[in-house]
């Protein structure tokens, strides 16, 4: 699978989609991460929080790890530092997840080359919230 970096690409992967793991998720209002969920909660998505320091987020429980989701995961959101990136990858990879998305200033190339070899696509350095808006709302 490619890096998605054509708008059809990723307003397919957008609208194709319906479960989104999203690691990093803090259960504060003001972050970055809290406003995306909350937004893509409100445009139908199954949001599933990945926090191992935070119970639950936004009303929903949240997961210590993406090993620990019982569920099929389409789209791993990432809110973590790049040098956090290949472990996230590795477990996308092991859940079986369809696309990892790195946020915007969230860049680690080896990782998204790993996930891609590993059948995922991925976006790389852009914010789900922004191209959802701008493709698929």
């Amino acid at each position: 699978m490619p890096l998605l970096e054509s708008d059809g690409a990723i307003e397919r992967l957008l609208t194709t989609s319906k479960t989104i793991a999203i690691v990093g998720l803090s259960d504060k209002p003001y972050r970055d991460s809290h406003e995306v969920a909350t937004y893509l909660q409100r445009m139908g998505y199954r949001i599933i929080p990945v926090n191992p320091n935070a119970a639950s987020v936004l009303g929903l429980k949240s997961h210590p790890t993406l090993e620990d989701i019982e569920e099929q995961i389409d789209i791993v959101d990432i809110f973590r530092r790049p040098e956090y990136v290949p472990a996230v990858v590795e477990a996308a990879i092991a859940i079986k997840a369809k696309a990892v998305w790195m946020q915007l200033g969230v860049m680690h190339q080896a990782a998204a080359m790993r996930a891609s070899s590993a059948g995922l696509n991925v976006v790389m350095d852009r914010c789900i919230l922004v191209e959802h808006r701008r493709l698929a709302a």
